[in-house]
């Protein structure tokens, strides 16, 4: 019986997101340092499960100063909370390849419930016959829900970061071989 414990790529993964600066534009940015495993059943895939666990240290958006400030006390305090996870609790098919996962994000000891709709993009084996699986996600929370709540009030009116954060996900998975843990 072949595996169906699928470990994450992260050479081939994105954890991208996007949130309003001074209300007219946006900034963009991704984590680097991540884990996670799929438990997958290809003939149904609303009996999948996901855990991933993401280094909040490891945040990039290009710009050192601001990624300092996001590592700070005023955002994920990296220090004291080096890492958030997201555990699915249920999968629920949406129309053709479409998916919704439901589970529970943690971000500085806060949980929440956020659902991601999410898409199969299929499953297909790489040139040295490795079995990969590849699914996109995207979600919006409020950052204020996990209290990310700094912020600073703008002369013109607004605030200088938005409270919508926009959450894509680019997944790729490798089957784990006969044995093998969980990465």
């Amino acid at each position: 019986m072949a595996s169906n414990l699928w470990n994450i790529d992260t050479t081939h993964t994105g954890i991208h997101f996007s949130v309003r600066h001074m209300v007219i534009a946006k900034v963009r940015g991704s984590f680097q340092q991540f884990s996670g495993t799929l438990t997958l059943d290809e003939e149904d895939l609303t009996a999948a499960a996901v855990s991933v666990r993401i280094d909040t240290a490891s945040i990039n958006t290009g710009v050192a100063q601001r990624d300092n400030h996001l590592r700070s006390p005023d955002f994920f305090d990296v220090e004291k909370f080096p890492a958030m996870t997201f555990q699915s609790t249920k999968v629920e098919k949406g129309s053709g390849k479409g998916l919704r996962v439901t589970g529970h994000l943690t971000i500085r000891d806060v949980t929440r419930e956020v659902v991601l709709e999410a898409e199969a993009l299929g499953v297909g084996k790489d040139p040295w016959g490795n079995l990969k699986a590849a699914f996109e996600a995207k979600t919006t929370i409020d950052r204020r829900d996990f209290g990310l709540t700094w912020n600073q009030a703008l002369e013109a009116g607004g605030v200088l970061v938005g409270e919508k954060i926009e959450i894509t996900l680019e997944v790729q998975a490798a089957r784990a071989q006969a044995g093998e843990q969980a990465a």
